[in-house]
């Protein structure tokens, strides 16, 4: 990997991303921390109306010499600039799965795809992307459950909510949820964009990755600051509340 990401990613801007934590200021396009000794977050920034510079999350998961990305950082330049920290630590990608088929978690599968890094999708996200005229993955996960990692990662569909299609990555070793879009933050007020989702069904999808992961200790969203289990109940209250609205 090291050769194709020499030539492609040494810019200028990717001085700031060997420390942790860098001010996004200073990175221009992403951000990253480091959750526990083999877990960080990237996080990368892009204009929404109506909601101005909106964050998102996702994970670079550390095993041995190989790194595994949950979610793609939102734009090319950010992904660009967190495969050459990953290279820099002297890590491999050995995969990348993207947890719905909206932009903020799967839109630079064209660039990873081009790298020839394996990417993971759901059959329904893909139909989903197919649908948008967007690159689909080149591995695809057809079961709702499904272990990347033996011990380490696992994929797990608990049913719609923010989308279709949306599933979850439980890292056991970490005790740690990867809940992308379909958890919301403590300070999240409500559901945020619902123009996919199936509010009638969100609040029994949490319940499902409650029952199967009693033992969460920290919750990733998609969008806003890391928790615990406490994301959960407070995405099933938010997705109860406007179901009963409607």
């Amino acid at each position: 990997m090291k050769s194709v990401l020499l030539g492609l990613l040494l810019i200028p801007s990717l001085v700031f991303a060997y420390s942790q934590g860098v001010n996004p200021q200073q990175a221009k396009n992403i951000k990253i921390k480091q959750l526990s000794d083999n877990v960080y977050q990237h996080i990368s920034y892009k204009e929404v109306k109506p909601w101005g510079l909106v964050a998102a999350s996702g994970l670079v998961v550390v095993n041995g010499a190989d790194a595994h990305l949950i979610d793609t950082p939102w734009t090319t330049d950010a992904t660009k600039e967190l495969l050459a920290w990953i290279d820099a630590k002297e890590l491999t990608v050995k995969s990348a799965t993207v947890t719905h088929f909206h932009d903020d978690a799967s839109g630079d599968l064209p660039l990873l795809n081009e790298l020839k890094i394996p990417t993971y999708a759901t059959t329904l996200t893909n139909k989903l992307l197919k649908l948008d005229s967007k690159q689909v993955s080149t591995h695809e996960i057809t079961n709702s459950e499904f272990t990347l990692i033996d011990g380490v990662m696992e994929v797990f569909y608990p049913g719609a909510g923010h989308t279709k299609d949306n599933v979850v990555v439980w890292l056991p070793k970490e005790k740690m949820l990867f809940g992308g879009c379909f958890v919301k933050s403590l300070g999240s007020k409500h559901l945020g964009y619902t123009g996919d989702a199936v509010i009638a069904d969100w609040p029994s999808s949490v319940d499902k990755v409650l029952k199967r992961y009693p033992a969460i200790e920290r919750v990733v969203p998609g969008h806003g600051k890391v928790g615990d289990a406490s994301l959960l109940t407070h995405t099933k209250k938010l997705a109860v509340t406007a179901k009963t609205a409607k």
